[in-house]
């Protein structure tokens, strides 16, 4: 740039390299020098999004082109702002157009996990780790989707078998991601030395170091780290209303309380979780706090048989059993329960009735 003519795209290409350090403000300001090419609108349509900037997002939204960039371009930024349907239907197109851009199989399995498809996830996944085997983005989705249709330790296998063909030291230090994700996969192991130098790099460290401090009753710390929180995302609508109704219920604050009914209500009401499982755990969540236990059965027996082993919900289920005077289910949903940390509580509360 020194030279007097000099390529004044080398602006775009050194905002290209500000962004990617996450400096939005200097990256639009570089990338404002330079000449409007295809890549200019690519990169100020993504700046727009890390601003919030609806207005420059929609303006060049209008200026992408029908190529095969700027529609990548395009698809990553419905990604990023939850459209997965939208984003897989580009990502579809251009495959169908292009059979060897084999990392596309990688962007749709992607989507299908945040649609919670994991089983197609990981059958459209196969295509790409067949040629690509100890790719560590492939490899850690696909370990990604273990976990959910598993369990922890079945997807740490997977990451075992990528540290043995990594041949540049230690696997987890060099990925931040991978060093993130192994955090979930030991439920939370290591998570306060690695999770909190994240939470800007990852919008899920955040959620997840939240999670972590729920399970250890930290329910301040929690607070604090979700209260400025602005949800996009069911997850992180119901993280938050989780947040609020277990302080709110251990503070008797009706308004942390009427926040978490209202978080709960946004999720289950909405179009596309109303169907799904946690759409009706919100739903049964909402009526909980609104002390509606005949509407919460309706939500938690529509669900139960996919958590006839999970502790916390057969609390639930039997609170509110026992609140309809559904006595006998919620006998049964008592019995179930192995967790220590609930047999003491109901002592509690059967102990304080006799007093």
């Amino acid at each position: 740039m020194r030279k007097p003519d000099y390529n004044k795209e080398l602006h775009v290409y050194k905002a290209c390299c500000l962004y990617a350090l996450c400096q939005y403000d200097e990256a639009k300001r570089e990338c404002a020098k330079g000449p409007e090419t295809p890549l200019y609108v690519r990169l100020m349509f993504h700046i727009s999004h890390k601003k919030n900037d609806e207005n420059s997002l929609m303006t060049y939204h209008h200026k992408l082109q029908d190529t095969t960039h700027d529609q990548l371009a395009l698809a990553a930024i419905h990604y990023l702002r939850g459209h997965f349907e939208e984003a897989t239907d580009i990502y579809k197109k251009l495959l169908l157009e292009n059979r060897e851009y084999l990392a596309i199989n990688v962007y749709i399995a992607l989507c299908y996990y945040k649609m919670d498809y994991y089983d197609v996830s990981l059958e459209i996944l196969s295509a790409y780790l067949a040629q690509n085997p100890h790719s560590i983005i492939a490899v850690n989705l696909k370990a990604c989707n273990q976990y959910q249709v598993y369990n922890g330790k079945q997807a740490e296998m997977e990451l075992k078998s990528l540290q043995q063909f990594y041949q540049n030291g230690d696997l987890y230090q060099d990925f931040d991601l991978l060093r993130h994700n192994l955090v979930v996969f030991r439920g939370g192991e290591d998570a306060m030395k690695v999770l909190p130098p994240l939470i800007d790099v990852f919008p899920e460290a955040r959620l997840n170091l939240v999670i972590y401090h729920l399970k250890n009753d930290e329910v301040q710390e929690a607070l604090k780290l979700i209260k400025d929180l602005e949800p996009t995302t069911p997850r992180e609508y119901i993280i938050k209303g989780v947040v609020h109704a277990v302080y709110g219920q251990q503070t008797d604050s009706k308004e942390h309380l009427k926040q978490a009914q209202h978080l709960f209500q946004l999720v289950g009401a909405s179009a596309s979780e109303c169907d799904t499982i946690p759409g009706r755990q919100c739903m049964a969540s909402c009526f909980f706090l609104l002390r509606q236990f005949d509407d919460v059965l309706v939500y938690l027996k529509s669900i139960r048989s996919f958590f006839q082993n999970d502790d916390d919900f057969n609390w639930n289920f039997a609170i509110a059993s026992a609140a309809a005077g559904e006595y006998k289910d919620a006998e049964e949903a008592f019995l179930l329960i192995q967790n220590e940390k609930y047999k003491v509580q109901f002592l509690k509360m059967f102990l304080s009735s006799q007093g």
